[in-house]
């Protein structure tokens, strides 16, 4: 690294409570870190468009496996760490755009972090770990990201001889759960936080309403019943309906859009053209959203309008490649959702709509920033705000109006509950909570950006980061963030600005401006 001092290895506790460690990268494995275990500290060249880090492996015990990534020139003197995905399992570095991906803050000159939730897997849809460990539970609910920014925080003192000026987290899904519960639960962790489509109620969502979508598709012979093809057309018909032309059928806002399924109802023969009666009942399900034999919402909302184009990767397979919302939904029920697990044979069908919801109790303690109460119909955050105001954070939240997997829905009703429990008495207000968090709902994005299909942009095409930088560094509080479609050939195909929640734009002289809160 150049700089070539004397080493002093000291117990760390959060902090270091000996002599800063400066100099080379291997040094770093000496240090000792309260419930560490590190494992190897080595300089990494550059390549591509990263740059040469010091890049660091460990474990807090007993399980959360973590990378550090320390650039070894210009660092920008702030530590940026990352959430992971699904059931996680992995270290994951990189992925296209910003979404859970450690590299995106290296890249900017950022000390970066990231974790892989405190246990092994062989993908995000692998709930096998949680079977019998309420440990690992923990770790991947609440655990996970509190520890590996302590452990983060250590190394970056010890490898810069000083303490980072700025900390921020960006995740999405799980990572932006994982967000949200660090605003709630571990307020001085982070000064500013993304939370990406976060998946803040998994019993509420991944149990409740996945099995009320895998069910509601299930024909009597276990097949299902609305396939890809049949989807398509439903998405053409939409985007005829409600989808700006000029935008190649994006639908701005879904609860603005007035499409009814039953005007795709076979009246004949059926055809490509139409839907047979099982077809629509489907849809008028997934739209409609899950409920109990009395009728009673379960979940806020349904799978939005205008998400159709994105249905084939979640909903009913893509190509060669089954449907990933059936996949999480019969795992997390299997391994995850219940004490003790029912196990393999557990299927997703088995779900009881009337009884199971209550046997998750235990487990929506463990897991969720947030639980969606059906005999109040409101959301319950686990915590306010207050605390994370106090310590200066700002909050900066998206979601896709085009999200299939993780209802838009929620985001929204979480929002307007911590604006009415903003100072924890039942006060405050969106005026007040928008000084500390701000939500931007993306007009046809798929869940986290991953989709490309349809006019919906992908998660390069918005920079929550820069936005969250300003906010917490300058006090430029976003009024907007833009979000610009572009074609397979980087050409913009459209753009449009984003307001922060509840506005929306409005047409002035050529294009659409977000007016002032």
């Amino acid at each position: 690294m150049g700089r070539k001092v004397g080493i002093a290895v000291g117990v760390a506790v959060g902090l270091l409570s000996a002599p800063a460690l400066a100099g080379e990268c291997g040094a770093l494995a000496n240090l000792r870190i309260e419930a560490v275990n590190l494992h190897s500290a080595a300089e990494v060249p550059a390549a591509g468009d990263l740059p040469a880090y010091c890049r660091v492996l460990g474990t807090v015990r007993p399980a959360i496996s973590f990378e550090v990534r320390l650039p070894l020139q210009n660092w920008n003197g702030k530590y940026y760490g990352t959430g992971c995905g699904g059931f996680c399992g992995t270290l994951l570095s990189d992925a296209p755009g910003f979404t859970n991906a450690m590299n995106y803050g290296l890249r900017r000159g950022y000390a970066a972090s990231t974790m892989d939730g405190g246990h092994w897997g062989t993908g995000s849809a692998d709930g096998r770990w949680a079977a019998g460990d309420l440990v690992a539970r923990m770790d991947w609910g609440q655990r996970a990201v509190t520890e590996t920014a302590r452990v983060s925080k250590v190394l970056v003192r010890a490898f810069y001889d000083r303490p980072q000026a700025k900390s921020y987290f960006a995740g999405c899904s799980t990572g932006g759960r994982m967000a949200a519960m660090e605003a709630l639960k571990y307020p001085k962790d982070f000064d500013g936080i993304i939370s990406g489509a976060p998946a803040l109620d998994y019993t509420g969502l991944v149990a409740t309403s996945f099995a009320f979508v895998t069910k509601a598709n299930t024909g009597a012979d276990g097949k299902p019943i609305l396939t890809t093809p049949r989807a398509r057309l439903v998405a053409e018909a939409v985007a005829a309906a409600c989808g700006a032309k000029e935008a190649g059928g994006l639908v701005a806002d879904p609860r603005q859009c007035s499409f009814e399924p039953a005007s795709l109802r076979c009246t004949g023969k059926t055809t490509d053209k139409c839907l047979n009666e099982a077809e629509l009942g489907v849809l008028e399900k997934w739209y409609a959203g899950p409920t109990d034999a009395a009728g009673r919402q379960l979940y806020p909302g349904g799978i939005p309008l205008g998400s159709e184009a994105h249905w084939p990767r979640w909903l009913t397979g893509l190509g060669n490649a089954p449907a990933i919302l059936p996949l999480f939904s019969a795992d997390f029920l299997r391994y995850m959702a219940f004490w003790p697990s029912p196990g393999p044979a557990y299927r997703v069908t088995d779900f009881d709509f009337s009884a199971d919801p209550a046997r998750m109790a235990p487990q929506a303690q463990v897991y969720n920033a947030a639980t969606y109460d059906p005999a109040a119909g409101a959301v319950r955050p686990v915590s306010d705000l207050s605390a994370f105001r106090d310590a200066g954070g700002k909050l900066l939240i998206y979601h896709g109006w085009g999200d299939p997997l993780v209802t838009p829905f929620m985001s929204v009703a979480f929002y307007e509950a911590l604006a009415q429990g903003f100072d924890g008495k039942g006060a405050g207000g969106l005026d007040r909570l928008r000084d500390t968090a701000r939500l931007f709902m993306v007009p046809g994005m798929d869940h986290c950006g991953i989709g490309t299909e349809g006019p919906g942009i992908s998660d390069t095409g918005i920079d929550p980061l820069t936005a969250l930088e300003r906010w917490v560094e300058a006090g430029e509080a976003p009024r907007e963030l833009v979000a610009t479609k572009r074609d397979a050939g980087g050409a913009v195909f459209w753009s449009r600005p984003v307001c922060a929640y509840p506005q929306v734009p409005r047409a002035e002289g050529a294009g659409l401006t977000c007016p002032a809160p």
